[in-house]
C-alpha cells in the first residue's frame, strides 16, 4: 500500500509541475486518440461516419467498444468491396 501511495504522490507532484504547453499537448493528444475512430471514418469517407462519431463518445470509456469502432471505421464497406470484386450484387 505504501508503494501505491508513493506512486500517487510522485504522479501528483509531476502533474503539478507540468507547464501549460505540456498540458495543452497532452489534452490534444488525449482527444485525438479518444476520437480516432471518428477521424478515420471521416478520412475513409464511411457511410456511417455520423453513427461512429456519436458512438465514439461513450465507447471511449471501454477499450473493447473503442476497438470495435476502430474496426468498423477502417473496414466500413468491406462487404460491398468484396461483392464488387466477386462481381455480385452488393447487399442493401
Amino acid at each position: 500500500m505504501e508503494t501505491l501511495q508513493q506512486f500517487f504522490d510522485s504522479f501528483m507532484q509531476a502533474w503539478q509541475q507540468a507547464d501549460l504547453a505540456f498540458l495543452l499537448m497532452f489534452g490534444l493528444l488525449f482527444l485525438v486518440v479518444w476520437f480516432l475512430p471518428s477521424l478515420l471514418a471521416l478520412v475513409f469517407n464511411r457511410q456511417h461516419a455520423g453513427k461512429i462519431a456519436l458512438l465514439n463518445i461513450p465507447a471511449g470509456f471501454s477499450w473493447i467498444a473503442w476497438v470495435a469502432l476502430m474496426v468498423w471505421a477502417v473496414t466500413g464497406k468491406l462487404g460491398d468491396k468484396l461483392a464488387t470484386k466477386a462481381r455480385l450484387k452488393p447487399v442493401v
